[in-house]
């Protein structure tokens, strides 16, 4: 990863990297090969189906950089691991169909900032500067946090294995819809591999995988379905924890979806959560009183947050998300799709291998969205 200086295909895309690094983010640029497996494990399923993924001389896979997240924190954790603050400009491969695969994407990435609450509130701040470069001051704001859903599941005191499953379909609305039926079904669905459940039970993740990898291997299956080995277990997992969820189940699924039908704008979702919490008597003083903290900030950053509006069941298409989540759009709609987006990750440095966590937050930005909905240059 080296530095560089601005050098955008327009004024005002080089006017955004100028703005980040007035605010304390230098300026890399993460190369555009880079090694497949973590998109491959790391990103959501939407982004997985749209990399550029090859094989070089030496059998390793590679891709064109989907998006420069991982990259630049990949580079933080070889480079040193201490506190930082970085920004970029470059373009990103995706394969949307039709057309060039090539998209403009600038943005920044804070990583190692102990105080979240602070930083989430700066990260969102410097979003919403960044469409104000663009002519666009009053964009709609979406925000979600994953971090309260992932306290919600944990207080549930539901299985591991359910407990992963939901966090990992939370962002895929239809598939979390079906998790919850299932949580409300109490017919137990494992006699139909009863073995290989039997062979589970107890396992922790890592085994689990192991010992569904080795038998698709041994009858030379890659995949099913389009399912991962990874993906398999988990599913083995989860019906394998499913007799002893069968008496919590309902209350905890009616939990659940009166949760993710909490909207408004922060002050009043927070108000709706208490609520809820104290009606399931659920502890979930520490991941409110965050939330309520960094919805100070947020206001003391001179951000409106009765015009944010947030969503218990928004979430973002990439895995790696652990805490505030957000998307920024054009009022007017003149862009359906979002202009900058971002949020929490402090999961992701240690996936990537950091033997210490890192706190990290971030966002992207997309130059052609920001174009269409100011107006080109």
């Amino acid at each position: 990863m080296t530095t560089g200086t601005p050098n955008g295909k327009n004024g005002r895309a080089a006017a955004l990297v100028e703005l980040y690094e007035r605010a304390g983010y230098a300026r890399v640029e993460p190369a555009i090969l880079q090694p497949a497996e973590s998109f491959l494990e790391l990103s959501g399923e939407e982004l997985r189906r749209r990399l550029y993924i090859f094989t070089d001389s030496e059998g390793r896979e590679l891709c064109l950089r989907p998006d420069l997240t991982i990259p630049v924190c990949r580079a933080h954790i070889e480079n040193n691991g201490n506190a930082a603050n970085y920004c970029y400009l470059g373009p990103v491969f995706r394969d949307r169909g039709g057309g060039s695969g090539e998209y403009m994407q600038a943005g920044i990435e804070q990583l190692g900032r102990q105080d979240r609450s602070a930083a989430d509130a700066e990260c969102l701040s410097l979003a919403l500067e960044s469409t104000k470069v663009f002519g666009i001051d009053a964009p709609a704001i979406r925000m979600g946090d994953v971090g309260l859903f992932s306290a919600l599941v944990s207080a549930l005191k539901l299985p591991p294995a359910w407990q992963r499953r939901l966090l990992k379909d939370f962002n895929r609305t239809g598939t979390l819809e079906a998790d919850l039926a299932s949580l409300r079904n109490k017919s137990d669905p494992r006699a139909s591999h009863a073995g290989v459940l039997a062979a589970l039970e107890g396992s922790d993740p890592k085994a689990a995988r192991a010992f569904v990898t080795d038998i698709l291997s041994i009858a030379g299956i890659s995949a099913v379905g389009g399912r991962t080995p990874e993906e398999i277990a988990e599913r083995f997992l989860e019906q394998s924890s499913r007799g002893a969820t069968s008496g919590l189940a309902p209350d905890a699924a009616g939990v659940l979806e009166k949760y993710l039908r909490i909207a408004g704008d922060p002050d009043e979702a927070l108000g709706a959560l208490r609520s809820l919490a104290s009606e399931a008597r659920l502890d979930l003083s520490a991941a409110l009183g965050e939330f309520e903290q960094r919805t100070g900030f947020i206001a003391a950053a001179g951000i409106d947050v009765s015009k944010i509006r947030f969503a218990t069941a928004f979430g973002r298409a990439l895995d790696y998300y652990s805490g505030m989540v957000f998307e920024i759009y054009d009022p007017f709609e003149r862009v359906n799709a979002p202009l900058v987006a971002g949020g929490r990750y402090d999961n992701l440095m240690t996936l990537l291998g950091s033997e210490a966590g890192i706190p990290a937050v971030g966002f992207a930005a997309w130059i052609a969205e920001l174009e269409s909905a100011g107006g080109a240059v």
